[in-house]
């Protein structure tokens, strides 16, 4: 699966991505990594219509034993690694390059490739992991003034690059986004990790390059400043702190050069950032809700061809959608009990549809005792009623987002992270009130609250993935964004020959950050010291 990627470098065949990503490093395991190489031309997230480049494959366990054992032994060995290392990557970037690229650009790529190679001699930094023992990140707030103008027409476009100090040279750690056209820029507020930016040495140099940034990919250079992170942290909103930004060849040019602007750094905080463990093991508490369409497009659940039907061996897609997110799950929620509810049904004894009934019938109480009551109670459940429709999620995702909001002014008044809602929607079809829907989760955005959402079946299930978010931000019908994405879909027939486990792992790859993402947002720490001294 896939882990993260990069940011879009444009215009540019040798680039120096400032993304990095956190892997866990399990010793006893073979951990196989691969890194692919795409030019991207357009806005989808999906990469089947970009151009490959080429692939190089590794695990987790060479990165660590060349860089930690061998790192600082510069000697011949050393050396004839990396040149080993060099040829072999460049001779599996060429095997995988496509031979239907025009020719000439596979030389220019391969030339850059290996130039980039010759720097990794050098430099022996291409790849490089470190052991993360610091989750303190430095929070910026900065703006600029008076910049030079790059720019013939119109004014720069300037952004920072962050640089740590190694003993293999300046490392990047951070790039900010691109202000256009402003000679007095005001960045959004960002953040850096510690680690990244200074292995948590307040005395070590940093290195702050302020450039114009060009659609070509040749980036002009404004201005150099160094500094460290005990002066940075000198700055707040009352006094800012200035470096004027230098541009030595300009400054050997001119006679009475001053500077090329200067930059201003209006807060630099530094602040632990709690891990998804760290509020668990601190005492956050998980509260899963289990939601179930009981719509008639599901069939009949007497035939074999229902969605609904159980097996001889007593399954269907639905119970085993409810094991493997509900077992994984269960296991973060103290009391193990689980409200479970059904949409889309006429239920006893009214006979009236519901989009938002207990599978117990218990409206005063539908908890179930652990996932195997829930898959219980939907057992009970199933041949009481009567599958209807249509297919509303609002209902349900309002009533779990009630809670939610209680559990926030909790959070709120014991000042740490006590509560998180986590409701797990299992569906078959089109969503009939989208915009409802829409509604309902940029509102719960606000809450402590994500949505996974599993479909099952053949159906179409476009506007589940709209709802994911993934391709940009979702928002309501009016036009108002959620403030962060709290929305995993997964469809259940992509794993249905996978291993067991392999459902629950995509659908709740998302939610440790969806749960560590709110609290940060909310400035919540866990109830307890996860770490106690």
């Amino acid at each position: 699966s896939q882990v993260g990627r990069t940011e879009q470098v444009k215009n540019c065949l040798n680039p120096q991505f400032a993304k990095k990503f956190v892997i866990d490093y399990y010793f006893e395991l073979v951990q196989k990594l691969k890194f692919g190489v795409y030019d991207i031309d357009n806005k989808t997230i999906d990469l089947s219509d970009d151009d490959f480049l080429g692939e190089i494959e590794c695990t987790v366990g060479q990165i660590c034993i060349i860089i930690f054992r061998f790192l600082k032994r510069h000697d011949t060995t050393l050396e004839a690694l990396s040149v080993i290392c060099c040829y072999y990557i460049v001779y599996c970037l060429y095997c995988t390059i496509s031979l239907l690229y025009y020719f000439a650009i596979i030389l220019k790529i391969l030339c850059c490739i290996i130039l980039s190679l010759i720097e990794f001699y050098y430099s022996f930094s291409s790849i490089t992991a470190e052991e993360i023992k610091d989750n303190r990140v430095v929070n910026f707030e900065m703006e600029a003034r008076k910049l030079d103008n790059k720019d013939f027409f119109g004014k720069s476009d300037p952004y920072l690059e962050f640089y740590k100090q190694t003993d293999r040279g300046w490392q990047l750690a951070h790039r900010t986004e691109v202000i256009k056209n402003n000679l007095n820029p005001v960045w959004k507020p960002f953040k850096i990790p510690l680690q990244s930016l200074c292995n948590g040495d307040l005395e070590k140099p940093i290195k702050v390059e302020c450039y114009d940034y060009d659609d070509d990919g040749s980036h002009d250079l404004i201005g150099i400043f160094e500094t460290n992170l005990s002066k940075l942290q000198e700055a707040s909103r009352t006094t800012p702190a200035e470096f004027e930004c230098i541009n030595m060849k300009k400054k050997q040019k001119k006679k009475h050069y001053k500077n090329s602007g200067v930059v201003i750094v209006k807060s630099c905080q530094v602040v632990k950032e709690y891990t998804f463990l760290d509020y668990i093991m601190g005492g956050c508490q998980i509260n899963f809700t289990v939601g179930i369409d009981f719509t008639g497009s599901n069939g009949d659940p007497q035939s074999p061809q229902s969605l609904h039907y159980i097996s001889p061996q007593g399954f269907n897609e639905y119970l085993m959608a409810i094991w493997s997110v509900g077992l994984v799950i269960q296991d973060y929620d103290s009391d193990k009990m689980f409200p479970a509810f059904g949409f889309g049904a006429q239920i006893p004894p009214s006979w009236q549809v519901s989009h938002e009934f207990p599978l117990n019938f218990n409206p005063a109480n539908p908890f179930c005792a652990g996932i195997q009551g829930v898959v219980d109670a939907y057992r009970v459940c199933l041949p009481q009623v009567k599958l209807y429709g249509p297919t509303n999620f609002s209902p349900i995702i309002n009533h779990v987002a009630k809670f939610a909001t209680e559990a926030a002014q909790q959070n709120s008044a014991a000042k740490a992270a006590t509560q998180y809602f986590v409701l797990l929607i299992i569906t078959d079809g089109v969503i009939t009130d989208l915009d409802e829907t829409r509604n309902a989760i940029v509102n719960a955005s606000r809450l402590p609250m994500s949505v996974i959402i599993v479909g099952v079946g053949g159906a179409d299930f476009s506007a589940m993935e709209f709802l994911d978010g993934d391709d940009g931000t979702l928002r309501s019908p009016t036009g108002q964004p959620a403030i962060r994405d709290i929305v995993q879909f997964v469809p259940f027939r992509k794993f249905q020959n996978a291993p067991k486990e392999a459902l629950a792992q995509c659908v709740l790859a998302e939610l440790p950050q969806q749960v560590t993402s709110y609290f940060s947002m909310t400035k919540l720490q866990p109830p307890n010291d996860p770490n106690p001294a």
